[in-house]
């Protein structure tokens, strides 16, 4: 790591100061005049990251004299649109951003091979990776790239960030694909909030094989409420390394991931309209939450936003078609389904969104009617009757009481993970068993020994 900023706040002024500390220390690192820089920020659903505000920093510290190109990380989501570019990243010009897409923006690399796939996920997913990344990254002549983004609990990774804005952001159709539905072979629970899962493992070994050339560095972002309830940056990382993502995401695990005694019945959710407008993304409130909901509960997701079901128009029709049924029925239906075998990342989806029958899942969506929500598997109340019963805009996060029944009210779910003590404590074992096993298979890589201290630390703390 390079350097790094937490435990209180992070002024502007000195996120601008470490801004222009990054581009000077990547011009000694890299012996090379700075003149060409590609920004990798993440799309508008993490708007809220501040990392739309540091990739305008970088912008305006490169100046004029350095061609900057901007491409947002979408992944497979919907490009942004010339509004949602200035709201996110403010005044830089049109001219300077690239759209990435999934299909045609890519080149193929090499792969993560099916023993070593087969290996990390204990033969839950017996299937090759391809890597294919967008050809910008390795032939876009770049004196620079710059990874910008935030290090929040994440449902496939385990935590956002740090390499997946390579191998997702400006991943490949294969790639995307066979990504997600090993991590969902695998089990989201076993996922979420682990610094190094089996998917991460590979990532960071692809990384490693594939793109050792370019002249690349991270901006790690965490944020945290403070007492007051506003949402700052209490954790910024600078480095091109493993050990700069393990700092984030362990400071982020202490800080963004809540550990309650026992399960909830009843969580109530609110999704940001001008972020969420499809349940690709706005399911976000089931896997953060899923880990704390007690077996027969209840989770209701206000979503105005959602209007849709998939972010491409194939994948909606299979989400409409199939619907969140659970993971045994989903891969039955990828193996014998060409269309759903062909787009593994919807039939990962379709496993992510599913309670496996533990609880109910209700959707008040702002342009969805009730046949199109139940007939995915969810149950359905209108937006205004969950704005009027629920008044989310007069809420904070916690405890609350409607018609004597107890709710938990989460206001923006995507920022952290909320799991019951047991839960947690089981997939940090589950992850210890991992990391002793790559350990074993890759010794020279000190990330294993890391992350073994990292959960036998977290399972102590999480015991007492």
């Amino acid at each position: 790591m390079w350097f790094c900023k937490e435990g209180q706040p992070v002024t502007e002024k000195t996120q601008l100061e470490m801004m222009k500390r990054l581009v000077d220390e990547a011009g000694k690192r890299f012996n090379r005049s700075i003149r060409k820089v590609l920004l990798l920020p993440p799309d508008i659903t993490r708007y809220h990251s501040g990392a739309g505000y540091i990739t305008n920093m970088l912008y305006h510290i490169l100046g004029r004299q350095c061609h900057v190109d901007v491409i947002p990380t979408l992944g497979q989501h919907v490009p942004h649109s010339r509004k949602e570019n200035q709201w996110m990243f403010g005044d830089i010009p049109g001219k300077c951003f690239q759209v990435h897409d999934w299909k045609s923006s890519c080149i193929k690399l090499g792969e993560i091979s099916k023993e070593f796939v087969q290996y990390v996920t204990n033969g839950r997913a017996d299937w090759s990776v391809p890597v294919e990344v967008n050809r910008a990254v390795t032939g876009g002549g770049y004196d620079l790239v710059v990874n910008i983004g935030q290090v929040v609990p994440h449902e496939v990774l385990g935590f956002a960030n740090h390499n997946k804005n390579y191998f997702i952001g400006l991943g490949g159709k294969s790639t995307i694909c066979a990504s997600h539905l090993m991590a969902a072979a695998y089990g989201i629970e076993d996922n979420l909030g682990q610094i190094v899962t089996p998917l991460r493992g590979c990532y960071i070994m692809a990384e490693r094989d594939y793109l050792k050339n370019v002249p690349d560095v991270y901006v790690l972002i965490v944020k945290t409420y403070n007492n007051e309830g506003e949402f700052k940056t209490t954790g910024l990382y600078v480095g091109e390394d493993n050990s700069t993502y393990m700092a984030a995401a362990q400071y982020a695990r202490e800080h963004t991931i809540h550990v309650f005694e026992k399960p909830l019945k009843k969580v109530v959710c609110m999704m940001d309209a001008n972020e969420f407008k499809s349940t690709w993304v706005a399911n976000k409130a089931i896997y953060r939450t899923r880990k704390v909901i007690a077996d027969g509960g209840e989770l209701i997701i206000i979503a105005p936003g959602v209007e849709r079901f998939g972010e491409q128009k194939e994948v909606d029709l299979l989400i409409r078609k199939y619907g969140y049924k659970g993971t045994s029925n989903t891969l039955k239906l990828y193996n014998s389904d060409p269309e759903l075998h062909d787009l593994g990342h919807a039939a990962a989806h379709l496993i992510h969104g599913s309670s496996e029958g533990r609880f109910t899942i209700t959707y008040a969506p702002g342009k969805l009617s009730p046949d199109e929500v139940e007939g995915v598997g969810f149950d359905y109340i209108s937006l205004a009757a969950a704005l009027k019963n629920y008044k989310p805009e007069s809420r904070k996060e916690g405890m609350h009481q409607l018609h004597g029944e107890d709710f938990y009210f989460i206001p923006s779910p995507s920022l952290g993970l909320w799991t019951a003590k047991e839960k947690f404590i089981d997939s940090l074992n589950t992850n210890l068993a991992f990391a002793k096993s790559m350990k074993e298979r890759e010794p020279d890589e000190l990330t294993w020994q890391q992350l073994i201290e990292s959960d036998n630390k977290d399972i102590e703390k999480y015991k007492s």
